[in-house]
């Protein structure tokens, strides 16, 4: 967090000066490390064995916060009688035995959830309901990464009458359930898998023991890499289990936070740039699941109980907003023109389709895929394959110039005059020379006036995109076409300002609020939103930004910033949902609406008043009283009680278990990195996630658990002094001074042994390439222990290139594409490699890298103005 978010970790260090613990748990000693009061490091990778390892012992040592978990957590429920665990044996026929025959038959552990099908490699989650419990979630087979909106939150669950315990001794309760999954989680297995010692997994245990609870509360801060693995979604939710368990939701200085690295990332998920989501998180229409009408597609996402109940308001108004008065109930609100998912349309698959000739264009914004994504050098090549490429940047980065100066180009491979992609370079603005928002980690969005205009040709996002729009639609000008209707219906009208033509920020703004269709007037908040096609909104959950007809974000009161309590500061930019700065902040006071205690007093329930109230916005029902309970027929948030504070779920309740389930399991389980110098100690046939993406194919190869060619584990790291892929600070000159070259971080023992010198050139080696860097010997990274082995780490920056005043190769090289398979995001936090002392092979690309390794001879090649060895292979 020091490294890679300067700006925040200042409150951590103030916070530090006011008596809290800071503990660092990563693989390297960092500028964190250096800052925190304890230091953990961990085998890349492991993090599930090491949070499951804490929730067994939080659970065994009775240190829950058993009233929280009780009456907040699905604890009680009780579990499908069909569900079987990862620790429940296999019988003869391979389907897992339950837990109690299983366990006197003696069996090894399965290593996965019921409902695996081996052959797709995915799950069928009916097992893993709740007894008693119907399931809508839409026809057709789910698949990796397009996971159905109602399996995230329960929306198609159909709740009837649901057995509970809340002695929490029922065998199939989710807590017994979750204590059976974890058993041997012992602190024992944790230091064999991660390779740290029992005193520091105690120290962090007692860490978070003593400071949650009534009177105290912990947090998680977790940098973006937590979520680059192949489990990385059950990583979080491992973290959200403890946290639980804990009594760390909902209140004050606890909760779990996403560390996003630009300043609007948060902002690029609400209101996307990703495939599968709409703005405000509704999810995109999907062949496979039937969303062929409206009604279909709103009998899935809606919700019987709890807030998901509005999901038809929030649809039909942003139909509203982006097809205006054509829009109407007749028509669907126009939701049949609305492009629906046919697979995985992620950046990876993208790009492997791109090189199989499939798509024959690409705008490149705010990206650099050249060399910072996945295995650069595939990407590169999926480039070649395109016919038109747009790429907007402040810089001519290696995207943009792949077709002349890329490894491939150096090497040969591709050939300048045979590469038949046109490459479009759009200047773009700085975030000086543009207004707008940033929408940050804690989801406050701030306003930025623009400084200065651009240079020259240089135009914001919101200037290109509106005047591209414009251009496309009096392209289609009098179009009769059916398939056209989107496009020459679509509600464009912006009003234009100054000699650049440069839209109106504020009416954006306004129409990303909401807005009465008759009257014009904006909406006050999402309670205003209606299904009958009255409003229109572009993110439902960004409703209240403009309430009033004033840019909530751009307002400010200085002098009453922290008016609350001198805990919240509600003049401080303006927070998603309705300027509510912590979610499920109902959580923050007991089931009879009193405060946990005083020193974490935050919302509770103000009889007097008659409604909740404290320094927060409420999130909740203001006038829903603690001791509500919703009648049998109740539905939507009547059916939602007065101490259920998770309102977005459709039981109300913060989930232990996942009964509707993310793709790879109702529970975290700790698996291998995809590659691996060690086999899966728990489920020794397992290695990997097996629900995990793989992309099997030569130009994409994989290394096998245990290879001993690929001994070295790595992982990848950013500096303070270089931005992402480096396009926006390797081409500033006291940026480039203060970390001027690629390097790699590695112990003293793996230097020694390879004959690496500290300051010297070093090669790191996968299947897919082989890059340079020079060597930084050091104890930052060091060695671990694990199950009686030797385990060496290595750490790579990812900043580099071939463009901008200092270039050196990209850790990108290295990494193959593998998935995530809820999100489809990589794993390259933890992967496998070898290290030798000296210059690469020449240019580095995967079919070098790859040839080298098979033993093929390499010719020297006295020409090659970089390299001290060869340049060209051939086989």
């Amino acid at each position: 967090m020091a490294e890679a978010h300067p700006v925040g970790f200042r409150w951590v260090t103030k916070a530090k000066e006011r008596g809290a613990r800071v503990i660092h748990v990563d693989p390297r000693f960092s500028r964190t490390s250096q800052l925190a009061d304890l230091h953990v490091p961990i085998r890349a990778g492991t993090d599930v064995a090491f949070l499951g390892g804490l929730i067994r012992h939080v659970i065994e040592t009775g240190s829950y916060f058993r009233e929280y978990v009780v009456n907040y957590t699905n604890a009680c429920a009780i579990v499908d009688e069909r569900f079987r665990d990862t620790e429940d044996p296999l019988d003869n026929d391979g389907a897992a035995q339950s837990g109690e025959a299983g366990r006197r038959a003696g069996g090894e552990p399965s290593g996965v959830f019921s409902g695996y099908d081996p052959e797709t490699g995915t799950y069928d989650p009916t097992s893993w309901m709740y007894g008693g419990c119907q399931v809508n979630f839409g026809a057709g087979a789910h698949e990796h990464a397009t996971q159905a909106f109602s399996e995230h939150t329960g929306a198609g669950m159909h709740v009837n009458d649901l057995e509970h315990d809340t002695t929490l001794e029922h065998p199939r309760c989710v807590f017994q359930i979750l204590r059976r999954h974890f058993a041997r989680y012992t602190p024992e297995t944790v230091q064999r898998i991660c390779g740290i010692s029992r005193e520091d997994f105690m120290a962090v245990a007692d860490a978070l023991i003593a400071n949650s609870g009534r009177d105290r509360t912990s947090a998680f801060c977790y940098a973006n890499g937590w979520t680059q693995h192949s489990e990385a979604v059950q990583m979080i939710r491992a973290a959200a289990i403890l946290q639980l368990l804990l009594g760390n939701i909902g209140r004050p200085g606890g909760g779990i936070m996403a560390l996003r690295g630009h300043a609007s990332i948060q902002g690029s998920t609400d209101i996307p740039t990703l495939y599968d989501l709409l703005p405000g998180y509704l999810h995109m229409p999907r062949t496979r699941e039937g969303h062929l009408t409206l009604e279909e597609y709103i009998g899935v996402g809606k919700a019987d109980r709890g807030w998901w109940s509005h999901f038809d308001a929030y649809i039909v108004s942003l139909l509203k907003a982006w097809f205006g008065e054509v829009a109407t109930k007749e028509n669907d609100y126009g939701f049949g023109w609305l492009p629906k998912l046919t697979g995985n349309h992620s950046h990876f698959s993208t790009m492997l389709r791109a090189l199989d000739g499939g798509v024959e264009g690409l705008f490149v914004m705010g990206q650099n895929p050249a060399v910072g994504s996945q295995h650069a050098g595939l990407q590169r090549r999926a480039l070649a394959r395109l016919k038109w490429l747009v790429v907007r940047d402040m810089a001519e980065i290696e995207t943009a110039t792949f077709w002349r100066d890329s490894p491939e180009v150096q090497s040969g491979e591709l050939r300048p005059e045979t590469i038949q992609t046109e490459v479009f370079l759009m200047p773009a603005a700085s975030h000086i020379e543009k207004e707008g928002t940033f929408t940050n980690t804690q989801r406050l969005v701030q306003f930025r006036d623009k400084a200065l205009d651009p240079p020259g040709d240089a135009r914001s996002e919101l200037w290109f995109m509106h005047h591209l729009a414009k251009r496309v639609k009096a392209h289609y000008a009098g179009s009769e076409r059916q398939r056209d209707w989107p496009i020459l219906n679509l509600r464009w009208d912006y009003p234009e300002c100054g000699e650049l033509r440069e839209p109106d920020v504020e009416s954006v703004i306004k129409e990303i609020n909401g807005y009465d269709v008759a009257t014009g007037r904006p909406v006050g908040s999402f309670d205003g939103l209606r299904n009958d096609g009255s409003t229109a909104c572009g993110c439902w959950i960004y409703s209240g930004i403009y309430a009033g007809g004033v840019n909530q974000a751009r307002r400010r009161r200085p002098g009453d910033i922290a008016a609350a309590g001198g805990i919240v500061s509600p003049e401080w930019a303006w927070a998603w949902p309705a300027n509510r700065r912590l979610l499920y902040n109902r959580a923050s006071a007991d089931p009879q609406g009193t405060p946990w205690s005083e020193r974490k007093r935050y919302v509770w329930w103000d009889e007097g008043q008659g409604r909740w109230g404290g320094y927060d916005v409420p999130d909740f029902p203001l006038d829903k009283r603690p001791d509500y309970r919703p009648a049998k027929e109740a539905r939507g948030m009547d059916a939602i009680g007065g101490a259920d504070p998770f309102i977005m779920m459709g039981d109300g309740r913060g989930w232990l278990y996942s009964p509707s389930g993310l793709l790879d399991g109702p529970l975290p389980t700790f698996y291998e990195p995809m590659e691996s110098p060690m086999p899966n100690l728990l489920y020794p046939t397992m290695d990997g996630n097996p629900a995990a993406i793989r992309w099997r194919r030569p130009e994409n190869p994989y290394q096998a658990a245990g290879d001993p060619r690929f001994p070295v584990v790595a992982t990848t790291f950013r500096l303070t002094e270089h931005h992402t892929a480096g396009g926006m600070s390797r081409t500033v000159p006291w940026l480039v001074e203060l970390q001027p070259e690629m390097f790699c971080e590695l112990d003293p023992q793996l230097a020694a042994d390879r004959g690496i010198e500290d300051g010297g050139w070093m090669t790191i080696v996968t299947e897919r390439a082989e890059i340079e860097a020079r060597a930084k010997v050091t104890d930052r990274i060091r060695p671990v222990r694990v199950d009686g082995r030797t385990i060496h780490q290595i750490g790579l920056p990812w900043h580099w290139g071939y463009s901008g005043l200092s270039r050196g190769d990209t850790a990108n090289e290295l990494v193959g594409l593998s998935g995530d398979p809820n999100v489809s995001i990589q794993d390259d936090k933890s992967f496998t490699c070898d290290v030798r002392a000296g210059r690469r092979h020449g240019a580095s690309t995967a079919r070098l890298a790859g040839a080298a390794l098979r033993g093929h001879q390499i010719r020297p090649n006295e020409d090659d103005p970089v390299a001290e060895e060869p340049k060209e292979v051939r086989p």
